[in-house]
Order: C-alpha cells, then structure tokens, then sequence
C-alpha cells in the first residue's frame, strides 16, 4: 500500500516497529520518521494499519505515540482489523485533541494493495471522509461508508468471518475425504465445480495442494480476527457456536506452529492431525 502510494506521486513519510520493513520505501523515495510521534507532526495525513488491538493502542497512545504531540486538525486513517470499540476509544481521543479519525480496514490482500483495488470499509464523518477520500481511492476499487466511526471496523468483521468459517469447514470436509480414501485434487476439482465453491477457491487451491508457500493472510491473522469476531458478538448479545468452533481450530492450528502460514493452510494441518485425537482417546 505504501509502495503504491510514492508510486502514484504522494509524498511518504513512514515508520515501523520493524525497520527492515521501510528500507525498500526509503529507497524509492519515502522519508523516514524515527517515531510514530515524529511521523504525526511531519504530514497531516497518518495511515495506520497493525497487527491487533494492542499494538494499535500503544502506537496511538504510548509516550512517543501518534497522539502524543500537537495534532490539531490532522487526520488519521487507520486500516488495522478492530473491534469497533477499540476504535471508538482512539478516535475519542483523537478528536480529544483537535483531530479527525475514520476506521477504513479493507478487504483483499496483497495482489489488490499492489493493484489498488482494495475494498475499504469506512466508518467516518460525511467531512473527514471527503477529505480521506483522494488517498483511499489510490489504494481501492471501492470506499463503502458504513455509518459513523467503528461502522467500518463492523462491516470488516462482517466480512470476513463467512470467508474464515468457510476455510474452516473446507478442512473439515477435505480431511473427512482423504481418511475415506478420495484424492485431494480430485476432491477440489469438484468442489470448485459445484456450488459450494468461493470465487477465491481457484487462487487458493496452489496453497492447498502444496504447490505453494505464498502467505496473502496468515494463520495467526485469521485467529486474531475471530477472536475479535467473538468478542464483538458476545458485545452485541449474539451468540457465535459456530465461529467458537472456527476459532479451536485456528488455535490448534496456530499452536502446532502454523501461525505464519497462510490460513488456508487451516487444511493442511486438519489433514494431517485429522485422527490424532481420536486415537489418543482410544490409547488411553
């Protein structure tokens, strides 16, 4: 995203936690702040996008934090995957101080950022989202505005838990398959000719086949958001057993040490320790 942004003649002035991760940036022309609070008094314009609830509140909130400083009138975008009342707390903050705050997460992952055509989920004053919105059209196909600040965090959410379940009851059907004898190609060759197939299951099928070790969206990724899936049902009264069940498998997953796999890779492990439990029950 931030390669697409210099590409398209915006002036970057960028920071991580782990600088190796800005050196190419710098490279091709991106300045380089030597903290989040040095980067929000240098641009009028912060983009965020972090690993989880956490890490964001730090980088907002800490001593050297985004909002450390002078931030009147600046405006910040973040694009982190939330629960929307981690979000409401940062833009209450934010506006605290004389700033502006959308949550715009986006759906799609790195091909789409490379391409621009990243799907944002914008929560967001009518006014802060005009004046967000010539830098979210660098990086998007489409801004959907989901109502006011944390609406966007929301929709996110939304989004996303179909697609986790749906990689989480593929493992379970392809794993009930091979243990009674079908080939694995064979059993996605028709899966994808039914209607049970995603668009996105022929772009995922290299990884599934092990043709592939690219990561778009990794297992610990996916188990982060299902926690926040969680509890943000459990905030709005609703109950989730199905996703409860999504994420056991996420965490197996995540513990068996596929966390940094993409999170297709969700079969992979299912496959190979489908059994398993079973058989220690039956030992002991």
């Amino acid at each position: 995203m931030a390669t697409r942004l210099l590409e398209s003649g915006c002036r970057l002035t960028v920071w991580n936690r782990s600088s190796d991760k800005t050196e190419s940036l710098v490279q091709n022309g991106a300045n380089l702040a030597a903290s989040p609070a040095e980067l929000a008094n240098s641009v009028d314009i912060i983009i965020t996008m972090l690993t989880n609830d956490a890490v964001t509140e730090t980088i907002y909130q800490g001593t050297h934090g985004l909002l450390s400083g002078d931030i009147k009138e600046k405006l910040f975008i973040d694009m982190s995957t939330l629960r929307p009342s981690t979000v409401s707390l940062l833009a209450d903050n934010a506006q605290n101080k004389g700033a502006s705050f959308i949550d715009a997460p986006v759906s799609g992952t790195v091909t789409p950022a490379e391409k621009g055509q990243l799907l944002v989920l914008c929560g967001a004053k009518a006014g802060d989202l005009t004046r967000a919105r010539p830098v979210l059209e660098i990086l998007s196909r489409r801004i959907i505005h989901a109502g006011p600040v944390g609406q966007g965090a929301l929709l996110k959410l939304v989004v996303n838990l179909p697609l986790a379940i749906y990689w989480g009851s593929l493992a379970e059907a392809l794993s009930m398959g091979a243990k009674g004898g079908l080939n694995l190609e064979l059993m996605l060759n028709a899966i994808q000719d039914s209607s049970a197939a995603l668009a996105v299951l022929p772009l995922k099928t290299p990884q599934i086949l092990g043709q592939s070790e690219s990561v778009a969206f990794d297992v610990a990724g996916m188990q982060k958001d299902l926690s926040s899936m969680l509890k943000s049902g459990q905030d709005h009264g609703v109950p989730m057993p199905i996703t409860t069940g999504t994420l056991t498998s996420y965490d197996a997953a995540a513990a068996g040490g596929f966390g940094a796999k993409d999170a297709v890779e969700i079969i992979s492990f299912l496959m190979e320790h489908a059994g398993s439990q079973q058989n220690d029950k039956e030992e002991s």
